[in-house]
């Protein structure tokens, strides 16, 4: 009978096993999942469907950007607005950038 009770344990203690390894597996996706992600870049330039005409230009995190954008810095960015590549209407970075006409 002490027997029996063994394997029943035994097996209880390796499904137990099982159940805190899948929890560590499981944890450790979450937390790969949450790794910090690079900064949203402060201007970006959206690109037509072609890809090589300029559109827009947008402050980071604006809710309007497309897929076809990249992040720039502030120099290619104004350079982009004196060169007549429209800012986004609803993000406004010329304003932001202190670019008037």
């Amino acid at each position: 009978m002490l027997r029996f009770l063994e394997r029943v344990q035994a097996r209880d203690l390796a499904r137990t096993r099982r159940w805190i390894a899948d929890e560590e597996r499981r944890e450790a996706e979450q937390q790969r999942g949450l790794a910090p992600r690079a900064p949203d870049p402060d201007w970006l330039i959206e690109r037509g469907l072609s890809g090589r005409t300029a559109v827009y230009i947008h402050k980071g995190g604006c809710y309007m950007v497309g897929s076809r954008s990249n992040g720039v810095e502030l120099d290619q960015a104004l350079r982009a607005l004196a060169e007549g590549i429209a800012p986004c209407p609803h993000c406004r970075p010329d304003n932001a950038l202190g670019y008037f006409d």
